[in-house]
């Protein structure tokens, strides 16, 4: 007896509709805030078509950490340590940059040794940070070599910061006139001994992703921002400079000497996720060259400005042998600093980007009201437009490549 077959109606139709474009359904998929590749508390709120990203919405603000109000609701000196806690993977980038916005409203012109240390440590700061990103986006997109070593460097950065300011982490080591402490003996000798060992290390390190085969089809041509985008979006640092734009604020408006070093500004071609992973590993070979600079040049006398203890604190010896010093004090620390009504706009090229700090003074020890221009927070503002059309699997590249924290972006 002949087997007889039957073919469904759901099959039949599919049959039917071989050649046929299907119209699928969009779904909305939430990505973070505990996905490890959203690197904190980021959450993406994507719409597919299939794998296919058609609209990305960020969702910012788990940290709640509202920098911008605590400012206002206590002196200028006990903000210092909350601007650890911006990108606190820089710490003393952010200390210099908020200190240096400070100064410009007191009128307070630091020494020059304390330019030049401001100078090293930030360096320094963005080696480490680069080192962070460069870490975190081998993990993103499958290399996980990279982390470990990477990480050993960095660890070696952080034994440095700890011999210097006494933290490892969250340094605060800038104070409004200048540094809380001078290099200690024997420092300097060893942050070159660390650049000297660093290079060819870091040479290994870039040549575990940049002729990787994986690495590149994961990289080349996702994520593309072209020039016109980066600067329309305000992106800054090496996202901008990625894009082909030769923006640098230590070469276009120059602060703490940065003029007297001679370095250059590495730009990509094409803007895509690549091209700022290779704007970062040139970037760090930039920072070893103007951190032996600055050591070469390191000017004598000291690293606090005299003028600001008129307006800060006065000498803990004047503290301890008179009684209107030591009255001065108590008002200082009590009440803050006596600053003059004003307003000051300073920014700093950290290793993210740019950040700036807009203060408004009515008088007295306490900011009337802070601005803070965090560079992830406006870089981040570019992911709608960058993920719309990529694949799912791009948006992990694409995150990895903007090298965003979000201590930044939290308002």
């Amino acid at each position: 007896m002949a087997t007889e077959f039957t073919v469904p109606e759901a099959a039949a139709k599919t049959a039917d509709a071989a050649n046929q474009e299907f119209e699928t359904e969009k779904m909305s998929l939430a990505m973070g805030p505990s996905h490890p590749s959203t690197h904190g508390v980021l959450r993406l709120q994507l719409e597919l078509d299939g794998e296919t990203v058609t609209h990305c919405d960020p969702v910012l603000g788990y940290l709640h950490r509202g920098d911008e109000k605590i400012a206002e609701n206590m002196t200028y000196n006990q903000f210092v340590p909350y601007t650890d806690r911006l990108d606190y993977l820089a710490p003393l980038a952010n200390n210099a940059a908020y200190a240096a916005a400070v100064e410009k409203l007191a009128g307070l012109e630091v020494p020059a040794r304390c330019q030049a240390i401001r100078v090293i440590t930030s360096e320094m700061a963005r080696v480490s940070s680069h080192l962070m990103g460069l870490g975190a986006y081998g993990i993103d997109v499958g290399a996980w070599s990279v982390f470990l070593y990477s990480f050993t460097e960095r660890e070696k950065l952080y034994t440095l910061f700890e011999e210097l300011t006494g933290a490892r982490f969250t340094t605060s080591y800038s104070r409004i006139g200048g540094v809380a402490r001078d290099v200690p003996e024997g420092w300097t000798d060893r942050v070159l001994g660390f650049c000297d060992q660093f290079l060819p290390i870091l040479d290994e390190i870039l040549k575990l992703l940049t002729r990787n085969k994986i690495f590149m089809d994961r990289t080349v041509d996702v994520g593309t921002i072209t020039a016109r985008e980066a600067i329309d979006y305000g992106l800054s640092g090496p996202n901008l400079r990625g894009s082909g734009v030769k923006s640098d604020l230590r070469k276009d408006r120059p602060y703490w000497g940065y003029e007297q070093y001679d370095f250059e500004v590495p730009v990509g071609s094409k803007g895509d996720c690549y091209d700022r992973y290779l704007c970062r590993g040139e970037e760090m070979k930039q920072s070893i060259s103007i951190i032996r600079q600055a050591i070469a040049k390191l000017p004598a006398g000291s690293f606090y400005a005299e003028d600001a203890r008129r307006i800060f604190a006065p000498r803990k010896d004047k503290v301890l042998s008179s009684m209107e010093e030591l009255i001065n004090n108590f008002m200082i620390v009590t009440e803050g600093p006596q600053m003059p009504a004003g307003e000051v706009y300073f920014e700093a090229e950290n290793p993210k980007g740019t950040l700036g700090f807009f203060i408004v003074s009515k008088g007295g020890g306490v900011p009337w009201r802070m601005k803070i221009r965090g560079p992830s927070f406006c870089n981040l503002s570019i992911l709608p437009k960058v993920c719309e059309n990529e694949l799912v699997s791009d948006v992990v590249s694409i995150l990895g490549s903007l090298d965003f924290v979000m201590g930044e972006c939290d308002r």
